[in-house]
């Protein structure tokens, strides 16, 4: 009987308050955002509302854009802020490992469980609902839009214009179609946030997220390309054509509107998933055009205006270039262990203090195979289990990884690799202790975010001694020589003795061959790095209390921003245009806020990053060298050679725990539901196909206690 009892100390106790009342905060704020953008249509907002805020916002400090900054922009930057205390908070709580099970959930557990949707992949249930939620409010966002102008329009106020009725309400249709997509725009850039607060506030991380800014990126582009194209028909109907060169003063520029549209078009076009995955490169150079696109969005529409996408933008800047900032530095490459299958273990040092949790992912970039092409990998190493050292697996199955496989297995290997490195970023924590069994599925490389869990928690059952899930592995190779994969279930160093309250069951399958590959000895090979004066250990960039300064940055950066326009609007703008908004130019005003907030935002990033890392130098004074005596040889493949003499009681128990299957595919069905335990979690990583198949298992409903999550980063 497991008498162990999770303890909370009274500071536990405390954040735990404070974090309920911050949450019940964030929430009425975060409603009440909705609430405003399900009013803005209606004649409520515009004619009572508005005109109130603008009577008291004003000022000459801030003109016209002070009621746009205070009811769209500050909310959001609040809940963002805020909400870095919040998972600071909640951070300090998670540090400990706490294995009591959380039954709770399971009351939503219905509302988790996936759906297969054709054109969208798998989602849960509570996406689905609320992206219909969201299509929804677009529906009634422009239905009203188009209701409330179509009452203004009358044949006889069309004929004053010198206009058709239908070529007046075609005008009328035309900019509500770009209202509708400015309002998708404002949450496009959250999704590509990766250190985001307000995602981690949603239980979601980037890299899952990337499937919300892919359907909001659909949206905006046909909303914004169907308001381009209607507006050509108008101009052309009501022989206006010449309006397409327009590029006014103190209202809308048509010119710079039409170069956001075509610089979008061009990345639209490359986003559709046969371009993607065959010309990726094409892609992410092309996708850089997002900042031509926002800048002359902003010249389009004019800076009051574009407050309302405002602060999504404004929080990807701080985080791009925060990333920036951390790409600069070159980290410290410890080794690489290769592999037969075209596979490489990168492995680097860390500080003790870069904690990160299981299916993290980390940018890579090597910049002697490429100084601009940035690469994600899932991290496989556990913070916890060594606590001195990051690893990453790099299977090569594209040009860029194959071409770091062969720089590294060459015979004059290099004794040196230049690596920078964004990140880590992945979930404040994980929830798999409440499972009674974890089923893992995975296809070819996708067996690596499987591995951070298994080293997780094999240091919660073996060091803490924690009662943890049985594991049931069940990997699905092409090749026999892809079994060496499984070697790498274990570090090089810090693996536990043994595994005697650790239950895992590993059931491996190679599908294109019907036996084992008649070859000699596959080597499994180690490669030493020399470190460099100059290499620095992976390190938290804003430091062991990320969030926190993170939270600072943002407030501190936005009052800044708004102190140098504050400045320029009182004694330079005002004295122009006496807050008529008519008088100064648009772009003048949009440019010199754009500048502002840039250097805004350059000022309080650096500082907290100047900081920090001055922190991180006095703490990687302390770390021991890791590059001490280099090994004169690697052991060979332990599953690969089965028949090997076993030297490693841990590896032993490895390949004891291990059946192969050849020439066959595992029956997932079968496998699944005779799965008895309570709550079985399972998870699930690999090709489309088997991600829908195991998808539709876990939702078919005869397997109630089958709990589902993809782990996929092939979008």
């Amino acid at each position: 009987m497991d008498t162990r009892v999770a303890t909370r100390s009274p500071q536990a106790g405390g954040n735990s308050v404070v974090q309920g009342m911050i949450m019940a905060l964030l929430v009425v704020v975060s409603a009440g955002y909705i609430f405003i953008w399900i009013m803005v249509p209606t004649n409520t907002f515009k004619q009572n509302w508005l005109l109130k805020i603008r009577a008291e916002s004003n000022t000459t400090y801030f003109g016209s854009q002070g009621a746009n900054f205070l009811v769209f922009t500050f909310p959001v930057l609040f809940v963002a802020a805020l909400g870095c205390v919040f998972l600071h908070l909640g951070k300090k709580r998670s540090n400990e490992h706490d294995s009591k099970r959380r039954d709770g959930k399971n009351r939503i557990v219905a509302w988790k469980r996936p759906v297969i949707i054709k054109g969208l992949g798998i989602v849960s249930r509570i996406e689905l609902a609320f992206l219909v939620m969201f299509i929804a409010l677009l529906v009634w966002f422009y239905t009203v839009y188009v209701r409330n102008g179509f009452a203004s329009i009358t044949p006889k106020s069309a004929a004053k214009s010198g206009m058709k009725l239908w070529q007046a309400k075609l005008g009328s249709a035309s900019l509500r179609l770009g209202l509708l997509g400015n309002l998708c725009l404002t949450f496009l850039f959250f999704p590509v946030t990766r250190g985001s607060s307000v995602l981690q506030l949603f239980g979601l991380t980037s890299e899952a997220s990337i499937k919300y800014h892919i359907w909001l990126g659909h949206i905006v582009m046909t909303l914004f390309t169907a308001h381009g194209v209607c507006y050509i028909i108008f101009w052309a109907a009501t022989h206006q054509i010449s309006e397409m060169t327009k590029w006014a003063k103190a209202d809308i520029s048509n010119v710079a509107g039409e170069i956001a549209l075509v610089a979008g078009l061009a990345m639209w076009a490359t986003t559709f998933p046969r371009i993607r995955r065959k010309m990726f490169e094409l892609f992410f150079y092309t996708h850089h055009l997002y900042i031509i696109f926002v800048l002359f969005f902003v010249l389009h529409v004019g800076i009051a205006f574009a407050c309302l996408m405002l602060p999504g933008f404004y929080l990807f800047m701080i985080d791009r270039y925060l990333r920036f900032l951390q790409s600069r530095q070159n980290v410290r490459s410890v080794s690489a262990r290769i592999l037969p299958c075209e596979t490489v273990e990168l492995s680097f040092s860390k500080t003790k203090g870069l904690s990160y949790a299981p299916t993290s992912i980390l940018f890579l970039n090597v910049p002697s195979i490429s100084k601009l092409q940035w690469h994600p990998f899932t991290i496989t190493s556990s913070s916890n289990l060594e606590p001195e050292k990051l690893s990453v697996i790099i299977k090569g199955d594209g040009s860029w990884t194959k071409k770091l496989h062969e720089m590294l297995s060459s015979p004059s290997s290099v004794d040196h690799l230049d690596v920078s490195i964004e990140g880590p970023y992945g979930p404040t924590s994980t929830d798999f202790l409440r499972h009674e069994l974890l089923v893992m599925v995975s296809g070819g490389s996708g067996i690596t975010p499987f591995i951070s869990i298994i080293r997780e928690l094999m240091y919660a059952s073996e060091t803490l001694k924690c009662k943890t899930p049985s594991i049931l592995l069940i990997p699905s190779f092409k090749n026999s020589s892809d079994l060496t994969m499984l070697d790498l279930l274990l570090p090089i160093v810090g693996s536990p003795a043994e595994f005697s309250n650790f239950a895992l069951q590993i059931e491996a399958y190679v599908t294109r061959e019907k036996q084992p590959a008649p070859e000699g000895k596959k080597s499994l090979r180690t490669v030493w790095f020399k470190p460099k004066p100059s290499d620095s250990p992976v390190a938290p960039i804003l430091g062991k209390n990320s969030w926190l300064w993170l939270g600072a940055i943002i407030s501190a950066s936005f009052i800044i921003y708004l102190i140098f326009m504050g400045i320029l609007t009182r004694f330079y703008i005002y004295p122009i245009d006496h807050n008529t908004n008519d008088v100064y130019s648009w772009s003048s005003r949009a440019v010199l806020n754009i500048l502002f907030m840039c250097i805004s935002i350059i000022i309080a990033a650096t500082a907290a990053f100047l900081w920090n890392k001055k922190q991180n130098a006095m703490e990687n004074k302390q770390i021991q060298n890791l590059e001490g005596a280099t090994p004169v040889a690697s052991p060979n493949s332990w599953f690969y050679n089965a028949d090997r003499e076993l030297e490693s009681l841990p590896q032993q128990s490895l390949v004891l725990s291990t059946n192969l299957h050849y020439g066959e595919r595992p029956d997932l069905k079968k496998i699944l539901f005779e799965r008895k335990e309570s709550s079985v979690g399972v998870l699930v990583c690999g090709p489309k196909k088997m991600r829908h198949e195991v998808a539709n298992i876990c939702s078919s409903g005869l397997g109630a206690n089958l709990h589902f999550e993809s782990i996929s980063f092939s979008w």
